[in-house]
């Protein structure tokens, strides 16, 4: 393991949540996506603290950098810019169940989300060759 996969997403509450699978107790949350990294990152410094005065040693963890992926509640909610429906019209994905995995109320498949993957990516790469006059 050379970093930490932190998982972003929408918690019930309509805030965020960040957690990472192989760091007990190290979560985050806040009203906005910086804040929840933030507090993540603050919570990890925290336990790696606790873990030291506990054995003596940092966690092997520590010094790890952290990666950040959204589920699409999520990525929607930080990127509301992103219109979800015109964003799926684009892509070819049926409006109204891009709305579901973003409220929610759906579970992208693999193949959606690896669909809908590709297509961020694709839009990433136009946008860095976008310059304004």
């Amino acid at each position: 393991m050379d970093k930490v996969i932190a998982m972003i997403e929408r918690g019930s509450d309509g805030l965020f949540a960040v957690y990472a699978d192989g760091l007990p107790g190290v979560i985050g949350s806040g009203i906005t996506e910086e804040e929840a990294k933030n507090d993540f990152l603050a919570v990890k410094e925290e336990q790696a603290e606790f873990y030291q005065e506990k054995t003596g040693n940092l966690p092997d963890w520590y010094s790890l950098d952290v990666e950040f992926r959204y589920s699409l509640g999520a990525f929607f909610m930080a990127f509301p810019y992103i219109n979800a429906t015109q964003f799926a019209r684009n892509i070819g994905i049926n409006p109204s169940l891009m709305r579901k995995y973003k409220m929610g109320l759906a579970t992208a498949s693999d193949r959606q989300k690896s669909i809908i993957q590709n297509q961020l990516d694709l839009l990433t790469d136009k946008l860095q060759h976008v310059h304004l006059i």
